[in-house]
């Protein structure tokens, strides 16, 4: 019943998981909404650039500008010269991304100058009439402002201003009412002429400001046309969005980008609303795409300089043609870096407000919009259903590796579609939503499958533990096609080890005390292999028969063998004090290891296999082992595993062996220990053995056993050297054939 349950469970979950994926697209997650419009970024460096419409040109006041035309801020007057060439050249709408919004102050000298002139003239008498008219005429020709105020009146171009509104603003500075009356008048012509209301009972949940930041009544009075510049930047600083509309008091207010697009379209600009928000709004017949909030979500076209950039200075100095300019929308600004307004947008970090304006009135001119319709609402919906219920249904009949690649192939598709859609029609599909229904799925689905999984593999630890080794336990839980016969050739360590003299100490216990020091001795070398990750092949009696390499892959295995073979003699050494104590026998265990090819896998019948190794290279370490007792040590290896161990391991030469059964003679070594650990007698001993040998490679009898006792010297119980000594002293006497080679032929296997 339990497994029955459970083999419905994925459903569930996937019926689950699209009831709280629709509940939390319908309330909008803050997290997942700021992922899905990540991925919209994602969308557009995927797309690239756009060409856009050429209706529109910047005029700029870029670093070129500033270098030859002086500092910012400029005068007025600079500005109404612009307005002029620009007018001249047959501009046909010129939008300021730039704020006029304090009395200019370059002009104040020159007018309180004249002011002094005229009083000091007056008091000696000598003011004539035609003098005072004079001087009030370079008063007025000295004022900045009515100069640009002037020349935005007889401009043949549509002008149209740019302010700001505040949005926040602490209380202590909001200022009085007649202020506020007053800037509300200069920014009357970017409300909203044609406006329909479809409820009253709430007011639209829009932008709201609390006092606008106009131009100065002079230049305000003289523009027939404005519209703010605001932005309001996303939670991750990332300007997605424009906002349409900003309410200030009872009124809505258009933005200096839509403005600008219906002065050069010569159409009227509207706005609908209810209750519940933004309902539409419009440029003469194009319908633009906001939300209810009053947002509108901005089409990039590309990185900085995607529009015609066209510096200030050049203009000024006739450098460029009318022709640029003839009929165009000729935007003003400045993208001098330390200047102008940096932003952040989704081709690029360091972006200037300027040409947020420039995207959207081309988004406008060329009716290509970034789009929600309703319809898309469905299809997010869908989205979401479809692909967790197909999931939901799919998934349990597939393992792992199955499961994996549907659901990346499902992710791909959607991932697909919803950039197609995006690049060729502006579509803006929900993401982040299907993607994480497929993402809990597949998770949901692979805990679900670990789970039966777990469950099949406790089942086969709990019947196989007991009859083979963990090693082999974990092949077939992992492998159980593995279970067949056969093998497969693996470059191992082989390890054999036996207790010396195992049977005179058999003799001298009892059964029930032999088991218990038997089993203690197996656990504590056991526990050592395993440590070191080998693999158990048997015992045999008292002998452990392991290997290093397989089935699990250890790198240098060679090195990691000689380390556990260490390790193995010194806790026996800890064993031997422990059992003196409790007046048992001392053990001793002699170790024999080779490094090569062997094959490794199951061996037996079909009703009874091991996991076991075959081959000259066990054979070589099961006689390795057996050599020990020839000079009198506990760890003998070959010379392969002496050059795979390397440097890490301490160890000693000892003989070139003719084993029986081989053709080429087996140089043999001696495990002495951790290099940091030979004191200064190790070390001589090892020189002087080294010595002594190559003495008795080349018949120098007497060379070789004065090196000999110098090693008994300093270790009278050194069984190598007592080997070797009394082995040179018998050459002495008896050499052997002058090309013996000095190779040692064992006696037996």
């Amino acid at each position: 019943m339990m497994q029955k349950k459970i083999r419905f469970h994925p459903l569930l979950v996937s019926i689950l998981t699209v009831i709280l994926a629709i509940s939390a697209f319908l309330f909008q997650i803050p997290f997942l909404q700021r992922m899905e419009l990540e991925t919209v970024d994602f969308r557009f460096r995927f797309r690239g650039e756009k060409t856009p419409g050429s209706s529109i040109v910047l005029a700029v006041v870029d670093e070129k500008s500033i270098n030859e035309l002086g500092k910012w801020v400029w005068p007025r007057a600079r500005f109404a010269e612009l307005l002029d060439k620009l007018s001249d050249a047959g501009a046909k709408v010129i939008s300021f991304d730039i704020g006029f919004l304090e009395a200019d102050k370059s002009d104040r000298s020159i007018v309180k100058t004249l002011e002094k002139v005229r009083h000091k003239m007056r008091e000696s008498g000598n003011l004539l009439p035609e003098m005072e008219q004079y001087l009030e005429k370079l008063e007025e020709d000295a004022n900045q402002d009515r100069i640009l105020a002037e020349a935005i009146r007889k401009s043949s171009a549509k002008v149209v201003l740019g302010y700001f509104f505040h949005i926040r603003l602490p209380e202590a500075e909001i200022p009085g009412e007649e202020i506020i009356a007053a800037h509300k008048k200069n920014i009357a012509s970017s409300e909203y002429k044609i406006r329909k209301q479809t409820a009253d009972d709430n007011p639209e949940p829009v932008m709201e400001a609390i006092v606008p930041q106009s131009n100065i009544p002079l230049i305000s009075a003289a523009a027939p046309l404005s519209g703010h510049f605001n932005m309001e930047p996303d939670q991750d600083g990332v300007v997605r969005f424009i906002p349409a509309v900003i309410r200030f008091q009872e009124s809505l207010y258009a933005p200096l980008s839509l403005v600008t697009a219906a002065a050069f379209l010569d159409a009227p600009s509207g706005i609908t609303t209810d209750g519940s928000g933004v309902v539409s709004a419009m440029i003469g017949d194009i319908l633009l795409p906001v939300d209810s909030e009053g947002r509108m979500q901005i089409n990039y076209r590309g990185g900085e300089k995607t529009f015609p950039h066209y510096s200030v200075t050049d203009i000024l100095h006739d450098r460029i043609p009318d022709s640029v300019f003839r009929n165009k929308i000729v935007m003003v600004g400045v993208t001098a870096i330390g200047v102008y307004d940096m932003r952040v947008i989704p081709f690029d970090n360091v972006f200037p407000g300027l040409e947020i304006h420039a995207n959207v009135v081309d988004n406008i001119l060329c009716s290509d919009f970034l789009q929600k319709p309703d319809w898309i609402f469905l299809f997010d919906i869908l989205g979401i259903i479809s692909t967790g219920l197909f999931l939901g249904i799919i998934l349990p009949r597939l393992g792992l590796a199955g499961g994996t690649l549907t659901v990346s192939l499902l992710f791909a598709a959607y991932l697909s579609l919803t950039q197609n859609m995006f690049s060729r029609q502006g579509l803006v599909i929900n993401l982040v939503y299907p993607s994480c229904v497929m993402l809990v799925m597949f998770i949901c689905t692979t805990v679900y499958h670990f789970f039966i999984e777990s469950r099949q593999k406790k089942f086969i630890r709990l019947a196989f533990s007991h009859f083979l080794a963990p090693s082999v336990v974990n092949q077939i839980i992992e492998s159980p096609e593995n279970l067949d016969l056969g093998g497969e050739e693996r470059y191992i360590t082989a390890f054999f080890s036996d207790v010396q003299g195992f049977t005179s100490i058999s003799e001298m216990l009892s059964p029930s005390e032999i088991r218990d020091i038997l089993n203690e001795f197996l656990t504590e070398m056991t526990d050592i292999v395993l440590r070191y990750e080998g693999t158990v092949d048997k015992f045999e009696g008292d002998a452990i028969i392991a290997f290093f390499g397989a089935p699990n892959h250890i790198e240098n295995h060679a090195l990691v063998a000689c380390k556990a073979s260490i390790d193995m003699q010194k806790r026996l050494a800890v064993l031997r004090e422990k059992w003196k104590k409790e007046n048992k026998p001392e053990m001793k265990m002699r170790i024999g290891m080779n490094t090569g090819m062997a094959v490794v896998g199951n061996m037996g019948s079909k009703n009874r296999m091991d996991y076991t190794m075959i081959g000259d290279t066990v054979n070589t370490a099961a006689r390795l082992e057996g050599m020990n007792k020839v000079y009198g040590i506990y760890t003998l290896i070959s010379e392969s595993t002496r050059k795979e161990a390397g440097a890490a391991i301490l160890c000693r030469e000892l003989d070139l062996v003719g084993v029986v059964g081989r053709k080429e003679p087996l140089r043999v070594y001696e495990v002495v220990d951790y290099p940091e650990n030979a004191d200064e007698n190790l070390n001589r001993l090892l020189q002087y053995y080294a010595q002594g040998l190559s003495a008795y490679r080349a018949s120098d009898w007497k060379e070789a056993i004065g090196c000999f006792e110098k090693v008994l010297e300093i270790s009278p119980e050194d069984g190598p050297g007592r080997t070797m000594l009394q082995r040179s002293r018998e050459y002495a006497e008896n050499p052997p054939e002058p090309d013996w080679g000095g190779i040692y032929t064992a006696k037996s296997k």
